[in-house]
């Protein structure tokens, strides 16, 4: 087994994959449990939407779909976090319409682009096999904004978690901190995008926190659990996807999915017999 990895990690694209796995993991437990513990995996599921339409622009006007990407997942995220903060009743509707305006307007422009289109896949299903240098730094600067803004601004989003309330009270600049923390979701689902692609980004988000919060309830705790549950799961996908030849994304999406359904259900019969014990008792 150590032979066959240390093989099989002696290739360059690998140990890129692998670098891609670990730094947007990094990423995806941090912001990720923002999402779960903020409830907005709605908001997160219209910006990954959204983005799609950016990587239609750019590749129709001759840029980097990636680029496209960053962009329109930024200004997305700022509509969609400004109209869920000021108009909570009717944002489901209207992010619900932003999600599909994107989408629109990135398959009308791919299909308006000349050429071959094969690589346009990717950013829907991932190709994590295929980053590049770019890709990484990109992903790695997006990391270190992702944890800086976190630990600057940890007891004002640890407030907006669990009591927004006393945030109103301390008159904290809520809506400012909310837009940025919606900012940086969306710039997590633009490195996300090349691990597991754009379809699937919501999962690799939200199931490693999820699946941490089934046992542990401190926010701190949380975003490293799941940091270190996305870790695991990312590269023991990456490896099972390269040996049985499977797509990655979706093997790695495979993965964390089982484990928190069994999770939940090991959980539930755990408690069965305590609750039929107080009932008898």
């Amino acid at each position: 087994m150590i032979s066959y990895l240390s093989t099989l990690f002696s290739y360059a694209f690998m140990r890129s994959a692998l670098l891609a796995g670990l730094l947007v993991s990094v990423a995806c437990g941090m912001v990720g449990t923002l999402v779960v513990l903020n409830r907005i995996v709605f908001i997160s599921g219209g910006i990954a939407h959204a983005a799609y339409g950016g990587v239609g622009l750019a590749y129709y006007f001759g840029f980097d779909p990636t680029l496209g990407a960053v962009l329109f997942s930024v200004i997305s995220s700022l509509a969609m976090g400004w109209v869920h903060r000021k108009s909570h009743a009717r944002s489901d509707t209207i992010i619900g319409v932003m999600w599909a305006i994107g989408m629109a307007v990135g398959i009308i422009f791919i299909s308006l682009s000349p050429g071959y289109k094969a690589d346009l896949m990717s950013y829907l299903f991932g190709s994590i096999l295929a980053v590049s240098n770019l890709d990484l730094a990109l992903m790695l600067a997006i990391a270190l904004i992702a944890l800086v803004f976190i630990l600057f601004f940890y007891r004002t989003l640890l407030a907006m978690s669990f009591d927004e309330s006393f945030t109103t009270v301390r008159n904290l600049p809520i809506t400012a901190i909310y837009l940025g923390m919606i900012t940086l979701i969306g710039l997590t689902v633009v490195i996300s995008m090349r691990v597991v692609g754009l379809i699937m980004v919501i999962a690799l988000l939200t199931i490693p926190p999820a699946l941490a919060n089934l046992f542990l309830k401190n926010m701190k705790q949380i975003m490293l659990a799941s940091v270190a549950i996305s870790v695991f799961f990312t590269t023991v996908g990456l490896i099972l996807s390269y040996a049985l030849n499977l797509p990655s994304g979706a093997v790695i999406i495979l993965l964390m999915a089982t484990a928190y359904v069994l999770a939940l259900v090991g959980q539930s019969l755990l408690r069965r017999p305590v609750s039929q014990a107080r009932g008898q008792g």
